[in-house]
């Protein structure tokens, strides 16, 4: 019931990213990518909000809070049996117990609640169970929720745990690849836009040239959300250690701009990460995209890969860069007539710096 209260709710759109039901075993093991050792457990409801924190980072936009939730468990079932002489017979479930968990960027919150036995029908167990989902909810967006009853009885008492996470331990959950990215700073005052434009690189150091041309990048589009992201994950290098993560992290505080932190070191798994996005590239690294070298010599395996950042409505917009020693734009190179309409060009005259990371350093 506590879906339909929810979405019920005018704006409820503005709020609810989305609502999954995994119904079925099988639908449960695709959502967790694993076969839980229960399905209606404790364990099971932290999966569950970790999954659902991950799709709602996916969903949103950087900088807005999200929060991830979990809800399982096994609550009175009529459910028919025959007898010896196929006597139609209705048995209620011995147990019911029911596990609501929480995720924000940094805590994790559980409840299981054992529910007495017979003192309700299917029925009012339904609608407890759901008044409560909404009271976690409720807490975990830190809001009062005292128009929700949910009936408990002095036995019922919930078994509550509450994880904190700090920063450090947040960045080794990225680097582990529990949870898809994490955005510096992190502020819920960001007006909602249908595009970020991303520049993505490994910023060691961050320069005038990386914050240029996302600027210019950005003027050229007209609308979107300009950020940076960082991939603490290098497809021919180790992963970033939190000390270097938070040292590359310090320089866009200090510049007063938006980091994100992900785990996807290539182009279509950043595309997939963040749909309908405009990535911000060099003409260097567009050269490696378009190039079949880089898919093991198949022409056919890169524009696979290719199709699959168009299909998710991703365009890149190209910046002028030296390559091999000579400066070159996107129209000094032959793009594939599949993909030429992902492509944009910023022309040089718009942006011009021959400046790199390599150099600085």
């Amino acid at each position: 019931q506590a879906v339909g209260w929810l979405m019920s709710v005018p704006g409820a759109s503005n709020t609810v990213l989305e609502t999954v039901v995994p119904y079925s075993r099988m639908s449960m093991i695709q959502l967790l990518g694993k076969v839980p050792s229960q399905f209606a457990g404790r364990q099971t409801a932290e999966d569950m909000a970790l999954c659902a924190y991950n799709r709602a980072l996916k969903l949103s936009q950087p900088g807005f809070p999200v929060l991830g939730v979990g809800f399982t468990g096994s609550i009175a079932s009529t459910r028919p049996k025959l007898g010896d002489h196929r006597q139609f017979l209705l048995s209620f479930s011995m147990f019911h117990r029911f596990h609501v968990s929480t995720r924000t960027s940094d805590r994790l919150s559980t409840s299981s609640v054992t529910l007495l036995k017979g003192l309700r029908n299917r029925e009012q167990e339904d609608n407890v169970s759901s008044q409560f989902l909404l009271k976690e909810i409720a807490r975990a967006c830190k809001v009062p929720a005292t128009s929700i009853a949910a009936e408990l009885t002095d036995s019922e008492v919930p078994d509550e745990s509450e994880f904190r996470f700090d920063e450090n331990q947040e960045l080794e959950q990225l680097i582990n690849g529990e949870i898809c990215f994490k955005v510096y700073p992190f502020s819920s005052d960001i007006s909602p836009v249908e595009r970020k434009i991303i520049l993505s690189g490994s910023f060691n150091p961050l320069h005038d040239g990386h914050l240029k041309l996302l600027e210019v990048a950005a003027s050229i589009l007209g609308e979107g959300y300009p950020c940076f992201e960082l991939s603490v994950v290098n497809a021919d290098k180790p992963p970033l250690t939190v000390s270097q993560i938070k040292d590359r992290v310090s320089q866009f505080e200090k510049a007063g701009k938006t980091l994100i932190i992900s785990n996807q070191p290539f182009f279509y798994e950043k595309a997939e990460l963040f749909p309908g996005s405009a990535f911000v590239i060099g003409a260097d690294t567009a050269v490696r995209l378009i190039n079949p070298r880089y898919y093991g010599g198949d022409y056919d395996g890169m524009l696979r890969v290719l199709s699959r950042c168009k299909n998710t409505g991703c365009l890149f917009l190209v910046g002028g860069r030296k390559v091999d020693g000579d400066f070159k734009v996107l129209g000094d190179f032959e793009i594939p007539e599949e993909l030429r309409g992902m492509f944009i060009s910023i022309p040089a005259e718009n942006f011009r710096m021959d400046i790199s990371s390599t150099e600085i350093r």
